[in-house]
């Protein structure tokens, strides 16, 4: 009876094409917003910090990027580890290049160098698409990876060949490097997560936003009506790289602290698109619902176990985990294709109807 919009009147046409229409969420998403600054800055000890909440709001970002891209324009990506590794390498080398260069400017720049690279890979799109498309984004994954480590000079000439995350600090405070407190770290991701998932959703739902859709339904008819092919896949790259390149710089800035090529492997690639999957095409709220499950649940299956009292072994654990996975992405695929954004969005429905039949 409390999630109702009886007697909310919208006077304008901004009014009712708002994210948040009804009173009800925007008290709840204002309740959201003081929750997640407030809680785990106070309450949440180390480990869920650096093990769930910062990967969380890394791997949501990527997500997002992926989906902008995929779910929102049609074009299929298996590129975003190497997207994601462009960022961290340019952050890498502006942070030790440039000293002075505050970090949060430094993770900007990291995307928008990531996004110049993702319109170059993006130039097949224009000829290619479905499976083919597929494959020349995965031959990037594996060119950008070969090359950061054929190249030593994307990491100084290090004999490791590792990056490792210098020391920086937002506003005074150590954000980076190894004496950055969790806490902080975890509001430097919350605070780019938060304003560029603000801007995507706002970018899917003007005039850019419809052309990627518009190209993604009907690719003829929508070069017929005006909207132009290249430009639109192009900036559709761009813009999800952007997002890419900024998780990327953040992996290892904020939650690694240091890492190798490996880390942004093709499993990498996978693992993002199946946040899209889980959690929904064409949603921004199902990349953080996606990223939520395939951070939490294998942390689930490795506690779960010794809960009952049984012992697993952890390669065990690996395979069950890994089965789990492939069985979600089929049923959501044959039941439930958008994910888990639609089971979400057909619950508020039928909440605003209760106890009325449907």
């Amino acid at each position: 009876m409390i999630y109702r919009e009886a007697g909310q009147f919208k006077t304008t046409y901004s009014a009712d094409q708002a994210i948040f229409p009804i009173l009800q969420d925007k008290i709840l998403v204002a309740l959201g917003i003081a929750a997640v600054i407030i809680l785990p800055t106070a309450f949440a000890n180390e480990y869920w910090l650096q093990a769930v909440l910062i990967p969380f709001l890394v791997y949501a970002l990527a997500a997002i990027g992926l989906n902008l891209l995929t779910g929102y324009a049609g074009q299929i990506s298996l590129g975003t580890g190497g997207f994601m590794a462009v960022g961290a390498y340019a952050a890498f080398k502006l942070t030790t290049s440039f000293p002075g260069l505050n970090i949060l400017f430094v993770f900007v720049l990291a995307g928008v160098i990531a996004a110049a690279v993702g319109l170059v890979f993006g130039i097949p799109s224009l000829r290619i698409k479905g499976f083919y498309l597929a494959v020349a984004t995965l031959a990037s994954q594996f060119f950008l990876i070969w090359l950061f480590n054929r190249v030593p000079w994307f990491v100084n000439y290090a004999s490791s060949g590792t990056i490792t995350a210098p020391p920086r600090t937002v506003f005074g405070v150590m954000a980076t490097g190894p004496d950055a407190s969790a806490q902080a770290r975890y509001l430097v991701a919350l605070g780019f997560v938060a304003l560029l998932a603000l801007a995507a959703k706002n970018l899917v739902r003007g005039r850019i936003g419809r052309s990627w859709m518009a190209i993604r339904d009907r690719d003829i008819a929508a070069e017929i009506i005006g909207i132009r092919p290249l430009r639109t896949k192009l900036l559709a790259f761009g813009i999800s790289s952007f997002y890419c390149g900024v998780a990327g710089a953040e992996l290892v800035f904020l939650y690694l602290g240091s890492a190798e090529t490996l880390a942004f492997d093709i499993n990498v690639s996978f693992l993002v698109l199946f946040m899209v999957i889980i959690g929904g095409l064409s949603s921004i709220l199902g990349s953080f619902l996606g990223a939520a499950f395939i951070v939490l649940m294998p942390i689930f299956l490795t506690n779960a176990p010794h809960l009952v009292g049984i012992n697993l072994p952890v390669a065990l654990l690996k395979q069950i985990e890994l089965m789990i996975f492939g069985g979600l992405i089929l049923f959501f695929l044959i039941v439930e294709p958008h994910g888990l954004a639609r089971l979400w969005q057909i619950t508020k429905e039928k909440l605003r109807l209760w106890p009325f039949p449907h």
